[in-house]
């Protein structure tokens, strides 16, 4: 049996703006400020396989569900059964809907062999249908898929040019919002070069494949009377049909919340004046092997019922980044029982960087977290560059914001720059970010220890001391600042000038840090932990 998909009953509290007819479709009204122009066409044109009967079809399902607006679908090149078998795994229930008189499948075959010019051609006998189709379920919506099968086989062009007008001229006088597929043509949206200019709003759907990796892009190339967004946008036809990816908020319009929450270490809260403020974004950077992800599985080890973790790990797998929290006193296998902490394991190569953005998405909605990791962020330079990494990370960081959502990234680094900065390597997020915290490895009296820095931490007064940690069988430590008079101590170099200092009488360090007088030693640790990011 085929489980089909009820589409959500409209939201009574939105808003339906005068003369746009919504499309229900996550991020096209965005972009056209409100849906299509009601009672007016809508070209939506592009290639083979870019998803244009897809879109015609889920503007009439879900006008037809969700707005109460009957459709007619014409189709000129499918039948109605194939047209339901095609669109099935969308969840789309054509049949039921036929049957609940909400819309009407008409196929009107048309064989380009069969065309013999005799007198005068026009489309009355289309008209006809048309207005029979409309009148039986009262539509409010027209599909027509494609409109070039109409005209295949006529040779004139002036006749053509002339029965196009007088179509686009006949479903506005109906008042019916309409939606025209078209193939886009070698030098113009469309084979006809016609279309686009009597429509009242163009979508453009264009489908590329780039070193081996399909991305889809749409692109709103007019709008009369209307604002909305010009650019291209990229979109996915997932398991529930088209979603849109535009940015979700461009005027910043989210909230900012002054409650803290805790990273997960009391130290590392202390650095931070309380802890992380919810709802914000935070980037952990860091070179291989200085703890990124140890941090990252710290601060999903705080989730609860109230505050479920959502945690993409784009390098490990879940029993591997068990396992190796496990070394470090994190039971993390108990929280996924618990259904407070999911986590989801991809490799970015698999796919492009939209679908990614998209399964994160779907993934937030259905386990609404109030944390989200992703480990590491770095990892995406494998499909894209360093713009389009951006672009994703500034739509996800903002979607995040607008829900209250906690963010937190890691991202893989390489040596410091002359300033002190990772701009070669932060996958250009790092403006984006509320805090940046920055974990180093450097070698002292031949060993290599980790620190860990606040770089910056907006809206609040936070540590500017770089502090030493070491990750133990129980967490994570951080070590009080030492300092000698050579600089920064930490290691085996600190316990040895501690114990130094107490035994002539010291105990306070140069900078003033309180040392323990006793030498003791810290908690068993490695100077290695399994699966270190």
């Amino acid at each position: 049996m085929t489980k089909t998909r009820t589409a959500a009953a409209p939201d009574s509290s939105a808003s339906v703006q005068p003369g746009k007819a919504p499309t229900g479709i996550a991020g096209l009204d965005e972009l056209t400020s409100g849906g299509l122009p009601r009672g007016r066409p809508t070209l939506v044109c592009g290639g083979a396989g870019c998803g244009k009967t897809v879109l015609g079809l889920e503007i009439l399902v879900r006008g037809a569900t969700q707005y109460g607006e009957p459709g007619a679908i014409f189709t000129f090149e499918e039948s109605s059964d194939e047209l339901a078998a095609n669109v099935a795994s969308f969840g789309f229930d054509l049949p039921g809907l036929i049957a609940q008189k909400k819309l009407i499948v008409d196929h009107v075959l048309i064989e380009p062999s069969e065309f013999e010019e005799a007198g005068d051609y026009n489309l009355d006998g289309l008209f006809i249908r048309l207005a029979h189709a409309i009148d039986a379920v009262g539509a409010k919506r027209v599909l027509l898929d494609t409109i070039e099968v109409l005209f295949a086989g006529l040779g004139n062009k002036d006749i053509l040019r002339s029965e196009l007008r007088r179509l686009f001229r006949w479903l506005k006088d109906k008042g019916v919002t309409a939606v025209v597929t078209a193939e886009r043509g070698e030098r113009s949206l469309t084979r006809n070069g016609l279309e686009e200019y009597v429509s009242d709003c163009v979508i453009l759907l264009d489908l590329r494949v780039e070193d081996q990796i399909s991305t889809r892009r749409m692109r709103v190339v007019k709008y009369r009377g209307a604002r909305h967004g010009s650019d291209e946008y990229p979109f996915l036809i997932g398991d529930y049909g088209f979603s849109v990816l535009p940015l979700s908020s461009l005027e910043l319009v989210h909230e900012a919340s002054t409650e803290r929450i805790s990273s997960g270490n009391r130290e590392l809260d202390q650095m931070l004046g309380g802890g992380y403020h919810r709802g914000s974004s935070i980037l952990v950077a860091g070179g291989s092997g200085t703890g990124k992800t140890s941090v990252a599985a710290l601060f999903a080890a705080t989730c609860s019922r109230e505050r479920p973790a959502l945690f993409f790990s784009f390098e490990e797998s879940p029993a591997q980044l068990i396992r190796n929290m496990n070394s470090i006193g994190l039971n993390l296998a108990g929280m996924e029982k618990k259904k407070i902490l999911r986590i989801i394991s991809t490799r970015p190569s698999g796919f492009g960087l939209e679908r990614h953005l998209f399964r994160i998405y779907q993934s937030i909605e259905e386990f609404e977290p109030a944390t989200v990791i992703l480990d590491p962020v770095t990892d995406f330079g494998a499909v894209g560059n360093k713009s389009a990494i951006r672009a994703m990370m500034t739509r996800l960081v903002d979607h995040l914001k607008t829900k209250g959502i906690t963010a937190l990234l890691t991202s893989a680094q390489g040596t410091l720059a002359a300033d002190g900065s990772h701009a070669d390597s932060d996958a250009g997020v790092s403006s984006l970010i509320d805090t940046w915290i920055v974990l180093q490895s450097f070698e002292v009296a031949g060993e290599r220890n980790r620190a860990i820095s606040v770089r910056k931490s907006r809206g609040t007064a936070h540590s500017n001391q770089i502090r030493e940690f070491v990750i133990t069988d129980g967490g994570l430590m951080l070590v009080g600042v030492y300092r000698d008079a050579a600089g920064f101590v930490t290691g085996s170099a600190r316990e040895a000038q501690q114990r130094h200092d107490a035994a002539n009488g010291g105990g306070v360090a140069n900078n003033g840090a309180r040392v323990p007088n006793n030498g003791a030693r810290a908690p068993k640790t490695s100077s290695r932990r399994p699966g270190a990011a």
